[in-house]
């Protein structure tokens, strides 16, 4: 496919500004397609979310709904395919990287969802500015950067400091629900996991669940279960 290289941003996508906070991921520009930059000029305006000011969902989707956000969600094919299948509940999807954002407004286009809405930022930013306290039904983390070695595992998205952050961000009952094909970072979160008080895994006796119904299986994903690989998912409902 014939690719563009956009140097500017499109209305909407601003640059998050430098802090000193150790951030859990690396910008990375990326080759956009024609495609791709026509769907962030065109599409941003129907499905972007502005980060100036607090979310009102019941505005934004124009019903009262379960409302899930996922925290990266790469090309967003997983992400448009959960909207899909569950009408019922809305979505926020946040993703720095602006190919995977265009990638996600052509799906949320071609599927007609309604029910999907798309942040370019910083998650930690939004989650801090953008998000409601206590508004959240599930939040979802699929396949984070494990930041394997050990001079880098500093910059795990999963920590103590990011657990108190979607505490906040949760309804009493809500669920967090992380998944990794690195068993490393699965103990690593398991471990930040059961140090929190106020969440509790869903499965009794172990950090690890069934992977859900609603959570599809990538083409990377079936393709390591082929090869053996493992993929460990951790639900926990707060109190």
């Amino acid at each position: 496919m014939q690719e563009s290289d956009l140097s500017t941003t499109p209305p909407g996508l601003t640059n998050t500004p430098p802090t000193q906070r150790i951030r859990s991921f690396i910008r990375r520009q990326g080759r956009i397609t024609i495609a791709q930059g026509k769907a962030l000029e065109e599409l941003w305006p129907v499905y972007g979310l502005e980060p100036g000011h607090v979310l009102d969902a019941p505005s934004t989707f124009g019903r009262v709904a379960p409302l899930v956000l996922e925290i990266g969600f790469g090309n967003g094919d997983s992400l448009a395919t959960m909207a899909a299948e569950n009408p019922g509940s809305d979505y926020v999807g946040i993703e720095v990287h602006r190919p995977g954002v265009g990638h996600l407004l052509l799906k949320t286009e071609e599927k007609a969802l309604s029910n999907l809405r798309i942040y370019c930022a910083d998650a930690i930013e939004i989650l801090h500015q953008n998000i409601a306290d206590a508004s959240l039904d599930r939040l979802q983390l699929f396949f984070p950067d494990p930041w394997h070695k050990k001079r880098h595992n500093k910059r795990r998205i999963v920590n103590a400091a990011f657990l108190e952050l979607v505490l906040r961000k949760l309804k009493p009952g809500g669920i967090f629900h992380a998944a990794t094909d690195w068993q490393p970072y699965a103990e690593h979160m398991a471990d930040a996991l059961e140090a929190c008080p106020q969440l509790t895994s869903l499965t009794d006796g172990s950090p690890y669940s069934p992977r859900p119904d609603y959570r599809p299986l990538t083409k990377f994903e079936s393709r390591g279960q082929r090869l053996g690989h493992g993929v460990w998912d951790l639900l926990y409902r707060r109190h």
